[in-house]
């Protein structure tokens, strides 16, 4: 591994882009009408009413400390008072910004009356804003850019926008983001009007943050009363981020602490920052889960302890009244459980309940105005499904599964409740089949593939995503909030990849951007193939389709391009890039490093290789490269983020974390005694078996013959391993029996070392072949013995076969074909609904999903349809696998389906999950989210020809990836052979 290199010197970073996607109201050059905000020796005049919200006050303040980090000059804030005592002085000839809330500020609201700005598009809205330049807005001033908000946020908003515009990341402390430092900032002669945000509560849900995030909070904030310090000091960087983010909900941090209690200052530094506060799925009325085991009188059991449990859940409600806050509604067992006595009937007391507590807290008998959410999470969603009616100003909290695939979403008939629908989603989790807390494995495709189907279903109240530790998931993270805030941005299969564009623009600049989004988009397909706490030795075959060694090429090229982009960057912005692209790609590397070093290591010591013992140590230094990562990110920065890679990673047995990190096993041969069949060994592709000599793969007594696959006209060169299994030198010769055959290279000398192993490819010229199938017998000799054991050969099957010239598709190789869904033949719509590809998507190339979403079911052959044409050299029975997105059945009377033919025959229908309830999970979900992918197979019967493989998804949400039509020829391997070629 090559250690970061800190010396590289520092450069100007590149010019920023503006929000995200967000319409641009700022430059940095002059133009006619605009007005100049910064630069030179300027300072800059941040005006607001002393009367407006303190969270606007202090968002000016930070915007004030942006205009330094960008122009090195601060900005000053000068608060008007609406007194008519003495105001402070505005200086003349310095720029000025008057930034207010919509009934909030006299100088907005002076403004509006004097009919200098328009307010009419944002006055009344959610979190809405506008910004105008405008000449003599107040006394004293010339002009100004002011900044208008419909509310609170939308005043903050409207401020950070402008932090961004100019080169500030939302992740400047979080991640270190450099500020992109510019010369002089203008603003534009325009009107900007920012609407309301596409979904109401946008938050996230710092979880599972044992060990790493508590870790952290330990070394840097003093120790609460009750465990951690999650104090209000920490909170603010939370808070600041997420109206950065323009974010505004927080679940916050619940395994061993409470909000409320830790630090009575969290709730009031909240809503005076603006955020609304709310508590998990399983914590009702702002009263947290340790809160249930610490303060509740009795058990926490609704049939044994209600009057208890009742007042413990008013005493959270009126605890929380001040303040701006989204109530969790219903209840579940103690500590994210189930519990054993609750059921539909007793939830729909517990809802009523807690209604009329708070209606009480309140003072009132309409609840419309008090946001509450119900949380289907688990159990809760059988309740649901079991007729439990909800209060329709409630809104329904539909959970993914916890591996990012929607359970449920809004039905026709429920999409007019005024409560609406929001979605809890996962990029962290802790359960079955496994843990995924470490570092990032989320791919930005499969989160928009999921958020636009939930979005285009009215799922639009909350989405609230579980983050973990919150560090090291930057990157989705914002991909995340920017969906929410404006999923308008959003709406084409394409976005993803412009939105990583200008992700990469404004965390690192414009001169390494492409390379950066190239960089993640491969990431995130190669980390969300397998979790990283769910891979083995096993997962990638050693054998077949080279997949193993192709895959580790895949994850090497990563590394290798991450690290000449490092090397490029100025020495400000290397922290930032390490943290946020560095360190997830080369820790993923290197894990794969180890897992699949080990994974040849047990395959070369069973075959006895001495080269076996080599990888054992590669595989051990890789280990330690992975510690010296990990120690890499905690030095950083003086130490800024010691133990937030605390997380144990290595060596799951379970679904829950092991307490150290453990190297997989390894296998060892003695180095000083030679093999009993001689110096010699010789494997071949897709066997483990190893000649001269016995195992449990070939009895050589009987048979020194290994198999090859066939090779033939459009499929891969085959190969042979020969190497040491002793304690002496030898020189090997490859005799392939026929000219028109090589071996490359068919001689030379393997020495006793471990690292002299020679993969022998096996070619054939094709012009000189015969035609059709034939066999030869391939002899590899040695200059040492072969023990008590004949001399190694080799069988290898030849088939030289031709499609007619007019033909193009795909064509059988080594016994099957494998198409990308992406490379139809023809793909056929209807007026209303066609297939689209979603790029960089699932295990391998990209996904194909009918648009829009909100289509009605399908038919087959009537529907659109996907098209692949193949020629096909066996006549059989074959099966034909399908791959596709682990997807749910959000709409439980229309389950996610495809149909299936080949030719004209008859399409079969195949449905992706068994039949399942809401709150439970289908047969085989373990294996499918393991995996990244729902597998299904039919079969037909194919002839030597051309044919027509045919394919239509029934439901929106069916998202194909891969087709394997299987002659008899497909072996084992994670990903699935390899696309055949195309003629």
């Amino acid at each position: 591994m090559k250690l970061l290199n800190y010396a590289a010197s520092l450069l100007g970073l590149a010019a920023t882009v503006s929000g995200l996607g967000q319409k641009a109201s700022l430059t940095f050059s002059p133009m006619k009408g605009a007005i100049q905000l910064s630069g030179g020796k300027m300072t800059p005049q941040i005006i607001l009413d002393s009367a407006d919200w303190a969270g606007v006050i202090r968002t000016a303040n930070d915007l004030s400390h942006d205009f330094g980090r960008i122009t090195g000059i601060n900005a000053t804030v000068l608060t008007m008072g609406s007194s008519k005592g003495p105001q402070p002085t505005i200086k003349s000839g310095n720029p000025v910004i008057i930034a207010g809330t919509i009934g909030k500020s006299s100088l907005i609201d002076s403004m509006i009356s004097s009919k200098k700005i328009d307010v009419s598009k944002v006055k009344g809205q959610w979190e809405a804003f506008m910004s105008q330049v405008v000449q003599d807005p107040m006394t004293g001033v010339a002009s100004a850019l002011v900044i208008a908000g419909s509310d609170k946020r939308g005043s903050i908003y409207g401020m950070y926008d402008v932090s961004e515009q100019m080169g500030v990341s939302p992740w400047y402390w979080w991640a270190d983001v450099a500020p992109q430092t510019k010369e002089a900032v203008y603003a534009m002669p325009m009107t900007k009007v920012q609407a309301s945000p596409t979904v109401k509560f946008r938050g996230l849900f710092i979880n599972d943050e044992q060990p790493a995030l508590t870790n952290w909070v330990n070394k840097n904030y003093p120790m609460g009363k009750y465990g951690p310090g999650f104090n209000a000091p920490f909170y603010e960087n939370v808070f600041e981020l997420l109206l950065r983010l323009r974010a505004n909900y927080l679940w916050p941090a619940e395994w061993n602490s409470m909000f409320n209690v830790d630090d009575p200052k969290n709730e009031a530094t909240a809503d005076m920052y603006g955020i609304f506060m709310g508590t998990s799925h399983t914590e009702p009325l702002m009263r947290a889960t340790k809160e249930q085991s610490l303060f509740l009188n009795g058990v926490w059991s609704w049939s044994t302890n209600e009057q208890n449990v009742t007042d413990f859940m008013r005493a959270g409600a009126k605890r929380a009244q001040p303040y701006e806050g989204v109530y969790t509604m219903g209840m579940r067992g103690l500590g994210d459980t189930a519990s054993p006595t609750l059921n539909a009937s007793s939830l729909q007391q517990i809802i009523q309940v807690e209604q009329q507590i708070l209606r009480d807290t309140f003072n009132t008998t309409d609840l419309s105005n008090i946001p509450q959410m119900w949380c289907l999470y688990k159990e809760v969603g059988t309740y649901f499904q079991q007729g439990l009616s909800v209060p329709e100003d409630i809104t329904l909290l539909w959970a993914d599964d916890n591996w990012g695939n929607n359970q449920r979403l809004p039905l026709t008939n429920e999409t007019s409740r005024s409560g609406g629908a929001g979605v809890y989603y996962h990029f962290d989790y802790v359960g079955a089949p496994r843990n995924y807390k470490w570092i990032n494995t989320i791919q930005l495709t499969k989160t928009w593939e999921q958020m636009h189907l939930a979005y285009q279903r009215q799922a639009r109240t909350i989405w609230i995503v579980n983050v973990g530790d919150l560090k090291t998931l930057e990157q989705p993270i914002s991909h995340w909030f920017d969906m929410a805030y404006d999923m308008t941005m959003f709406q084409t299969p394409e976005s993803t990849s412009d939105w990583l564009q200008m992700w990469a623009t404004r965390e690192f600049g414009a001169k390494v951007a492409d390379a950066t989004a190239s960089i993640m988009s491969t990431y995130g397909m190669l980390a969300a193939r397998r979790k990283y706490e769910l891979m083995d030795p096993t997962i990638y075959s050693n054998l077949n389709y080279n997949e193993s060694a192709y895959v580790l090429g895949q994850w090497q090229d990563l590394a290798s391009q991450a690290q000449t982009v490092y090397d490029s960057l100025p020495k400000a912005a290397q922290p930032s890039f390490f943290e946020m692209v560095w360190q997830p790609v080369t820790s993923g590397y290197t894990l794969y490093q180890i897992y699949i070093t080990a994974g040849l290591n047990n395959a070369y010591a069973e075959q006895r290789r001495t080269s076996a013992n080599v990888l054992a140590q590669n595989t051990l230094q890789a280990f330690a490269e992975d510690a010296t990562i990990t120690k890499m990110y905690h030095t950083l920065l003086g130490g800024k983020w010691n133990h937030i890679l605390d997380q144990t990673h290595f060596g799951y047995d379970w679904f829950q974390q092991p307490e150290r990190n453990t190297a997989p096993s390894l296998g060892y041969v003695q180095e000083t005694e030679i093999g009993l069949a001689g110096n010699m060994g010789v494997s071949v592709e897709a066997s483990n078996g190893s000649i001269p000599g016995d195992s449990t793969y070939n009895v050589a007594n009987s048979d020194p013959t290994l198999n090859l696959p066939a090779i033939d006209t459009y499929g891969p060169n085959r190969w042979i391993d020969i190497y040491s299994r002793g304690t002496g030198a030898f020189t090997f010769n490859v005799s392939t029996g026929a000219s028109y055959v090589k071996a490359t290279p068919s001689t030379g000398t393997v020495k006793a070392d471990g690292k002299s192993d020679v993969r022998v490819i096996i070619s054939v010229d094709w012009s000189k072949a015969p035609a059709g199938s034939s066999s030869l017998l391939m002899n590899v000799t040695s200059s040492d013995d072969y023990g008590s054991y004949n001399m190694p050969t080799i069988m290898l099957p030849v088939n030289n076969t031709k499609v007619p010239s007019g033909f193009h598709g795909f064509v059988e190789s080594d016994g099957h074909i494998s198409i990308e869904a992406e490379h139809t033949t023809k793909n056929t719509s209807t007026k209303a609904v066609s297939y689209g590809v979603i790029p960089s998507y699932g295990r391998t190339l990209s996904g194909v999903t009918l648009f829009p979403v909100t289509a009605d079911s399908q038919t087959a052959p009537d529907g659109p349809m996907l098209q692949y044409s193949m020629y096909v050299f066996t006549k059989t029975l074959a099966n034909i696998t399908v791959y596709t997105s682990p997807s749910l059945n959000t709409i439980p009377a229309r389950p996610l389906a495809y149909a299936i033919s080949v030719d004209d025959g008859k399409p079969s229908t195949v449905y992706l999950t068994p039949t399942y309830t809401l709150g439970a999970l289908p047969t085989a979900w373990n294996t499918a989210v393991s995996n990244a992918v729902w597998q299904n197979t039919t079969s037909a019967a194919v002839t030597p020809g051309a044919h027509t493989l045919n394919l239509w998804a029934l439901e929106p949400g069916v998202v194909f990836q891969k087709i394997v039509v299987d002659m008899g020829g497909v072996r084992p391997s994670y990903l699935g052979p390899p696309e055949s070629m195309i003629v």
